[in-house]
């Protein structure tokens, strides 16, 4: 049986990596691999010999003494266990999600692009690249990125141009999402997993992180892309501000910034903190809706019919459930090969098999080899899953140093390929940007930063 849902997460897992060639959404693959691991566990469950209980972390190796409906009661168990993991995750992003579409409702992002002044390239590389780096930070790596080149699309016509921009851009935001407990959808599994927290991930993962954007940005802006001056600064008229805008946009990134501060005091889990802010932030949206609306009817101005709808329900209808779907079937996927101890037998296998690098370092047991090889891999496949496996793999405790170079090889290795990271996708898809261009042209900047914020992180986990 356990060759079945290993032969099963496999070929799913080929499948997410392949969407591109094979014209199928991730999420259908991830989806029909999570039912089909637990429907072959609930089938064949009197054939296993052993089971791992994730909430004490501890291997059932015996099951002899139990029958059968006491391991049918075990499975449902441990699948509601993880389906509560899971939705703390889940309802967290689509708070997150939800609050960044209503400040989008609002024109809340325009208020960013009237800070940019300059025409000089390199100063607008150097401009966008902080920007990427810590908005990422707040807002997550993906929705700054869709952001930033949503921009980007307003001051520069070359698309040719643009796609140097586009890259360096995807590179600063997955390393500023690796900082922050809210930057990156596998930081926030590590946060919401009680492995980090979010004091302990920002003084371990920002010097790391800062030395993995500025060093390319650095390089980068000596390149011939980065010369002169851009020679337009619209491609489009732009409509009419809205007059909240800016307030929104504030008010929405303060909300979500206040979500590890609500963590930290009532030691609640954060998806409380992510719906309190969702709350506040949407009280304010229907009262500037209203009164836009009071003002409009009452000034006889004519306004569109969906000015009329609530700018909650519109930011629901637009948040991206096909992620929230894929990051359900991918963790579910992975907790029934952890339940079967399958990953905890990977990882004794592994720790001991692999040559201890930098053991003098290390005090983790794991090599840093193998957190290196997950940062590699995270470009090749989605870092989801790896994360999530080695939730299931590793028992160090919270704030481990193990846990926080996880964090940062997942979250900053996906940048050395267009396809290994969300960021990545989404600018690819805005932008048509080649798989062969990154490659050649921001890969070998990605993987610079990358291996000396890594060598930046073994120095300074024996500082603090």
């Amino acid at each position: 049986m356990e060759a079945i849902i290993i032969s099963v997460f496999v070929i799913g897992y080929l499948a997410i990596t392949l969407e591109h060639n094979l014209k199928i959404d991730k999420l259908i693959p991830a989806l029909a691999m999570m039912a089909l691991c637990w429907a072959v566990i609930a089938l064949g469950v009197n054939d296993f010999s052993q089971w791992f209980d994730s909430a004490k972390h501890t291997l059932i190796s015996n099951l002899d003494p139990l029958n059968h409906e006491d391991r049918l009661h075990l499975v449902e168990e441990t699948l509601l266990h993880h389906l509560g993991k899971t939705a703390e995750i889940l309802v967290f992003l689509l708070g997150a999600m939800t609050i960044v579409e209503i400040i989008d409702h609002f024109d809340g992002f325009a208020t960013i692009k009237s800070f940019i002044k300059t025409k000089s390239k390199k100063r607008i590389l150097w401009i966008f690249a902080f920007l990427a780096f810590f908005l990422s930070a707040i807002i997550d790596n993906l929705t700054a990125t869709i952001v930033l080149i949503s921009i980007l699309q307003k001051l520069i016509s070359d698309r040719n141009v643009r796609i140097w921009y586009a890259g360096l851009i995807i590179i600063a935001a997955n390393a500023g999402g690796a900082w922050s407990p809210i930057g990156d959808v596998t930081t926030t599994m590590l946060w919401i997993g009680k492995k980090v927290t979010s004091g302990h991930l920002f003084v371990y993962l920002f010097i790391p992180s800062l030395l993995c954007m500025l060093l390319p940005v650095f390089i980068a802006s000596f390149l011939p892309a980065f010369k002169g001056e851009i020679s337009n600064t619209s491609v489009r008229k732009e409509k009419e501000q809205n007059s909240d805008s800016a307030k929104m946009l504030y008010l929405g990134l303060a909300g979500i910034v206040s979500v590890p501060v609500f963590k930290t005091v009532t030691h609640l889990p954060p998806y409380v903190g992510m719906m309190l802010a969702l709350a506040t932030v949407a009280i304010f949206a229907e009262f500037y809706s209203n009164r836009k609306f009071v003002l409009s009817f009452n000034g006889a101005t004519p306004i569109s019919r969906e000015s009329y709808q609530s700018p909650v329900h519109q930011a629901l209808s637009r948040i991206e459930l096909p992620s929230i779907l894929f990051f359900l079937g991918i963790l579910m996927a992975v907790a029934a090969l952890e339940s079967l101890g399958i990953l905890f037998g990977f990882a004794s296998t592994l720790q001991n098999s692999m040559p201890m690098l930098g053991t003098e370092l290390n005090h983790t047991g794991v090599s840093d080899l193998v957190v290196l090889l997950m940062g590699v891999g995270s470009a090749v496949i989605d870092n989801v899953p790896l994360v999530a496996a080695s939730l299931g793999m590793f028992s160090e405790p919270m704030d481990n140093e193990l846990w926080h170079f996880i964090a940062y090889a997942a979250g900053t290795g996906g940048s050395m390929l267009i396809i290994g990271s969300a960021a990545g996708v989404v600018a690819m898809g805005m932008e048509k940007i080649s798989f062969f261009w990154y490659l050649k042209n921001m890969g070998w900047l990605a993987l610079i930063g990358f291996l000396v914020g890594a060598v930046a992180f073994m120095f300074t986990r024996t500082i603090f």
